[in-house]
Order: C-alpha cells, then sequence, then structure tokens
C-alpha cells in the first residue's frame, strides 16, 4: 500500500440489516465513485465486536424485533434516556477494542452508519488528539424525524442525510446546520426501476410465471416481527397471485414457511437469506414488509409500491417513513393481519389504484445517492491527506 493511500474505516452494527447494507453500499461505492487515488476500506461491527456485554445487547435487539416487535417503542424509550453511546460503563470495556482497530487500521477518514458507534470513536480521536485531522463522518440511515439520539455528536465532523426532515431532527438535537448535508440515502445502485420485460425474466428464475401479480412478502435480515402472521393470512386468500416469501437469517421460520407455503391456493417460493435483494423487488409488483428506512427507500429506487406492517405501530424512528409513503400514495398502511387478502385482491382488481401507487413512488429516492455520500467523503480527503504525517504508522 502506498503511504497516500487513503484508508477508509467504516463503523457498524449487524442490529437488524440496514446498517449492515449501507456500511456495504458504501464500501461498495467507494471503489466504484472515489475520484483520484484508489482508496482502501476496512468495515468493522464496533458494537458487538468491542466486548461481550455490548455483543449482549445486539443479540437482544435483534432477538426483540424477530419475536416481540410490539416491545421496540419501549427499547427506543430505554436507550434514548439511557444514552449507552455516552455512558463511561460502556466506554470502558469497548475502548480498548476500539482503539486497537484505530491505531493497527490509522484510517484518514472515519464513517459511522450506526448511531452508538461514532462516540467513542470522537472521544478516541480526542485522545489522540487527531480530532481536527482525522474526519468523523456520519450517514444517517433514519431518513425521517424521530429518529434515536445517539445519532447526534458534537464531534462528529460531516453528518449526511437522506432528507430536510432528517436534518431538521439533528438541527433539534443541537447540531450545527453547517455541519449536515443532504445527500440522499445509501442506496446501492443495483435498486433501480427495470422494464417489464426484465420483471419478467426475473420472475422466470424463481420458477414463476412472467406474467402473473406477483407478491415480494419480504420478513427482514433478522426473520420475524408481524410478517409471518401476515404471510399465514395471506396464503389462506382466494388470489389470482403469485408470491415470493423472504425469511431472512431465521431458519425456523424458512421451514414454517415452507410448510405454510403448501396450503396456499396460488404459488409461494420461499427463500431463506438472500444477498440479491434488488432481485426479489425488481421481480415483484408489491412489497409487504415492515418500514426499515433502507429497505423502504432500496424499494422505492425499484418503484415498487409497499404494503407496510402497522399492525404493531411502527417504533418510533420509522413512524416518519410510514407517514412520508402514505402521504404520497406509495404505500398502503396494514392495521390489521386480516385486511391483507382484500388490500392485495384490490390491487390485483383495480388497475387504476396500483398504477397510482406505482406513480407515487416516482421521486421519493434522490438520484445517484451513493455517488453523492461518495463524492462528500472524497471532498474530505485533501484535508485527510494534510494531516496524514501526524497519524500514526500501523502497528506490525
Amino acid at each position: 500500500m502506498q503511504p497516500n493511500t487513503p484508508k477508509i474505516l467504516i463503523i457498524s452494527s449487524d442490529t437488524g440489516g440496514g446498517h449492515r447494507s449501507a456500511a456495504k453500499t458504501i464500501a461498495d461505492g467507494v471503489e466504484r465513485f472515489w475520484k483520484g487515488e484508489s482508496a482502501v476500506v476496512r468495515t468493522i461491527k464496533a458494537v458487538e465486536d468491542s466486548h461481550h456485554i455490548t455483543e449482549k445487547l445486539v443479540k437482544v435487539y435483534n432477538w426483540t424485533l424477530k419475536n416481540k416487535q410490539h416491545w421496540m417503542k419501549y427499547l427506543y424509550w430505554a436507550m434514548n434516556k439511557i444514552r449507552p453511546e455516552t455512558r463511561e460503563f460502556f466506554h470502558k470495556r469497548c475502548i480498548g477494542y476500539v482503539r486497537g482497530q484505530f491505531e493497527k487500521w490509522c484510517p484518514h477518514i472515519v464513517v459511522s452508519v450506526h448511531p452508538l458507534t461514532q462516540h467513542i470513536f470522537a472521544r478516541i480521536l480526542k485522545e489522540l488528539d487527531l480530532i481536527d485531522q482525522v474526519p468523523l463522518v456520519t450517514v444517517v440511515t433514519d431518513p425521517c424525524y424521530g429518529f434515536w439520539k445517539g445519532w447526534a455528536c458534537d464531534d462528529v465532523s460531516l453528518y449526511l442525510v437522506a432528507n430536510e426532515d432528517a436534518e431538521r431532527q439533528l438541527v433539534d438535537y443541537g447540531i450545527s446546520p453547517d455541519r449536515i448535508k443532504i445527500s440522499g440515502m445509501p442506496v446501492d445502485p443495483k435498486f433501480h426501476e427495470i422494464d417489464e420485460k426484465d420483471a419478467q425474466s426475473a420472475r422466470r428464475i424463481y420458477g414463476l410465471d412472467p406474467d402473473k401479480f406477483t407478491v415480494f412478502v419480504n420478513a427482514g435480515w433478522v426473520g420475524g416481527g408481524n410478517i409471518p402472521k401476515i404471510f399465514k393470512e395471506f396464503v389462506r386468500g382466494e388470489l389470482d397471485v403469485q408470491a415470493i416469501f423472504l425469511a431472512g437469517k431465521n431458519e425456523e421460520l424458512r421451514l414454517e414457511a415452507e410448510e405454510i407455503a403448501k396450503t396456499a391456493k396460488f404459488p409461494v417460493k420461499v427463500i431463506g437469506y438472500s444477498d440479491e435483494i434488488e432481485k426479489l423487488m425488481q421481480s415483484a409488483n408489491v412489497m409487504i414488509s415492515k418500514l426499515g428506512g433502507l429497505t423502504t427507500f432500496e424499494a422505492l429506487a425499484c418503484r415498487l409500491p409497499i404494503i407496510a406492517d402497522a399492525t404493531t405501530p411502527p417504533m418510533p424512528q420509522e413512524a416518519g417513513t410510514s407517514r412520508l409513503i402514505e402521504a404520497r400514495g406509495a404505500g398502503i398502511l396494514l392495521k390489521r393481519s386480516t385486511d391483507i387478502v382484500p388490500t392485495i385482491r384490490n390491487l390485483v382488481n383495480n388497475q387504476g389504484e396500483y398504477s397510482r401507487m406505482k406513480i407515487a413512488t416516482a421521486g421519493m429516492t434522490m438520484p445517484n445517492s451513493t455517488e453523492s455520500i461518495i463524492r462528500e467523503i472524497n471532498a474530505l480527503w485533501p484535508k485527510a491527506q494534510a494531516a496524514a504525517p501526524s497519524v500514526p504508522e500501523p502497528a506490525v
């Protein structure tokens, strides 16, 4: 590696799939869109890999998300009240690992995509007297007002947010507007609209009828929540459709869904974990899903209307997203699982209603958002390069 090679450290956590997807999208985007000297990227799961206590907290979060989604509002309240990202208890236990990663890698730029990660890195940069030399960038993956207080950190050099709503929330949390730029969500460019001919080809790949109305039932990365219950109601319907069910990282759910699918009166393809979510979205006419921030914007980038799980009130950081898609007409909020069959039937039989939803998805995502994010990070490189002599050499 050349001495002046830009080194970028991305810090994240696998709490749900959105942060993980954002980290990968940014890492891939650096390779694709970085201008000038080729950059080298490392991604770490800074929360769960730091200490066994924080690892257990991540497991508790994912278990709750999968099994007790109605508890998430209490978890959100507790996290905003306790503010673990600012507590000395957690810093003392995690700082050794985090400092070690920093000193081994010696990054020129640090990028956070998780609300629990930037605070401890800011502390390390201050202790090493590098806070003014190594830019700390936060890419906020919650797109609407009402997200975690943990996103707000006074020592972040630059915030990149999805829209004015997210900008307003950071300002209300005390972040100066001159440190915030609107760049769109970190949506991989592979999420995009395709024409009907390509959509038909995508359906054939999954062994489905290329001409039939296709429903994508997305149980998310951890696989669970209310979606399995909605799926059970869905397969009972007398519907002229076909479906794909994504179980995520939940093998037990995949096996259960396969048994449920056998009782369906229409074709259902059950899939476990997939790295090709864009193909699933591009093959579908509508998606049934929890409203994760990144998942929602990936679907909108594919011009895919959404039936959003609102059978449990959305988590506070996702409530704004639900209001957004409902207000714009790009989605339907499903308040009761028993409403899923008449909702799907109406979209199949009422072409005008479905067309209005699909048209409404247009313009809801920022074009070339990942390129815009990389361009903003890239603009910090001259400053980081000038500071490079002050950064310690990597440990051998």
